[in-house]
């Protein structure tokens, strides 16, 4: 396990200083790294991926607890050194550990066998599309638990008529069953960040909504609905649908009252109003 020392005597060698631009706060505390490690429930079969390792806190936790670890990095000097990290510290498993040095949101394929688990802590500033695109990109992840700005956890987790409930809400939804799974506090961050941040988890639904509409189809229903929140579905779906008339016709063939807001609407009942329009 790294402690504070051994994570900033890493920086200081490598020359890296935080950056606020890639969102990178360093997880310093090795009791955090456990809890994160057993909330995510990583079983001895896994293949995990980690996106934003960093300089390794919770990759050397993961790689104890799973089979296989990928970390996804896009920072070239933290993904150059992670491999020499983790063949110092825990020798008997560098080889079940590989690197993919990318931008998390363009990549598409992980070396070795399907990923089953995602466990990462995300660089918040984008942290709900990479969450997004990794369950789109990789079908076989089961499991995911993601530590992200506290208020997104809100979003992520929240339910339909919840003041907080949007577009990653009902997207994250589409994929899995999410809820909060815990808080985590500043101070177990170098740099400690000027906001709070929560764990959030993610079990992927056995399948999505049943719809004939494509997840594209339904995801833009989604995106036009809270485009424009305070307004009422006939009138926030309008443009979608091509005209009000039409966004009434869809919304009532849908079983949704067209004075509805999208806030108060299911994954479900997007998925039916996508499939009325065609």
């Amino acid at each position: 396990m790294l402690g504070p020392a051994d994570v900033r005597e890493l920086a200081a060698a490598l020359g890296v200083r935080p950056t606020k631009q890639r969102g990178q706060n360093f997880v310093i505390d090795a009791n955090t790294v456990r809890r994160i490690v057993r909330t995510a429930d990583v079983r001895p079969e896994d293949v995990v991926v980690e996106v934003g390792p960093g300089l390794g806190s919770l990759t050397l936790a993961l790689l104890e607890a799973a089979d296989r670890v990928t970390a996804v990095e896009i920072d070239e000097v933290l993904a150059a050194a992670l491999p020499a990290t983790v063949a110092a510290r825990l020798p008997e498993r560098a080889e079940r550990f590989a690197l993919v040095h990318q931008d998390a949101l363009r990549v598409t394929e992980l070396p070795g066998p399907p990923p089953t688990a995602l466990v990462a802590n995300l660089p918040y500033n984008v942290a709900v599309p990479v969450l997004l695109h990794m369950l789109e990109t990789f079908p076989s992840i089961e499991r995911t638990l993601v530590m992200v700005q506290s208020e997104v956890a809100d979003r992520l987790a929240a339910a339909p008529g919840s003041k907080v409930y949007g577009v990653p809400s009902v997207k994250a939804n589409w994929y899995a069953e999410v809820k909060r799974a815990g808080a985590i506090g500043r101070s177990v961050f170098w740099p400690a960040p000027n906001v709070d941040s929560g764990l959030v988890s993610l079990v992927r639904r056995e399948s999505p909504p049943v719809t004939t509409a494509t997840r594209k189809q339904v995801f833009a229903v989604v995106d036009a609905a809270f485009a424009q929140r305070r307004k009422t579905l006939r009138a926030a779906l309008a443009g979608w649908a091509g005209s009000a008339a039409a966004a009434e016709e869809a919304l009532r063939a849908a079983g949704v009252s067209p004075q509805a807001r999208g806030e108060a609407l299911t994954v479900e009942e997007f998925a039916r109003i996508a499939e009325a329009r065609g």
